[in-house]
């Protein structure tokens, strides 16, 4: 019986911090309380306190969820590509996926809480700050090692090429949602693709494979 009460708390845990995820994806973590998850998951305020002692506490534990929706939505597909350039360019891909998908209501859930918590010093701000970092990180690795397989050309920047990979994927989010622009996802593809084609040693390792029927 406790082990059946404690696999429900961890699937209501679980439930409320998605739920949280979507919602600040839109009004931003101070935009979301206890009071709000509680009703609509119809669990007590109280109940929820077993959980996160306060509202820092359950922001820290939706950045950690954000985080994992990320892993599992984003890098897990991604690595499943041949590393390398390859690889590289799923890691792109398979964001504009997760933003096309429409997995969350506002788009990014990152990109709203870097603009929520930017000039707001505090664990919150830390912890954001360590996801991005970590994903930054992330990019320039898989750079570095596209390079040591002899896939990029030894004068790439991983640095640089990380900045420009992040920076156009914030603004697929900014172009798709409040401009409305279908076209934001197709033209980051390409400039990503373009960027990368340019900098590799055999570019027709991005070619996208052939369909039966298709011309070679």
């Amino acid at each position: 019986m406790t082990d059946g009460r404690k696999a429900r708390g961890e699937r209501t845990r679980a439930a409320v911090l998605d739920t949280a995820v979507a919602l600040a994806s839109v009004d931003g973590l101070d935009g979301i309380t206890l009071g709000q998850l509680a009703a609509s998951h119809g669990v007590s305020k109280s109940g929820l306190f077993a959980h996160w002692r306060d509202k820092e506490d359950l922001q820290l534990a939706v950045v950690d969820r954000a985080r994992e929706q990320w892993w599992n939505e984003v890098v897990r597909p991604a690595f499943a590509a041949p590393r390398g350039i390859r690889q590289l360019w799923a890691l792109h891909e398979q964001r504009m996926g997760f933003y096309e998908r429409r997995v969350l209501p506002g788009g990014c859930f990152f990109a709203t809480a870097v603009h929520e918590f930017d000039d707001h010093p505090g664990p919150v701000r830390d912890r954001i700050f360590d996801a991005l970092r970590h994903w930054l990180r992330l990019l320039r690795n898989t750079v570095k090692e596209a390079v040591a397989m002899g896939e990029l050309r030894d004068e790439t920047d991983p640095k640089q090429l990380a900045f420009e990979m992040q920076a156009i994927g914030v603004a697929v989010v900014t172009h798709s949602r409040l401009l409305a622009s279908a076209s934001a996802y197709q033209y980051s593809r390409q400039a990503i693709l373009d960027r990368l084609r340019a900098l590799a040693i055999d570019p027709s390792l991005l070619d996208e494979p052939k369909r039966n029927g298709e011309p070679t």
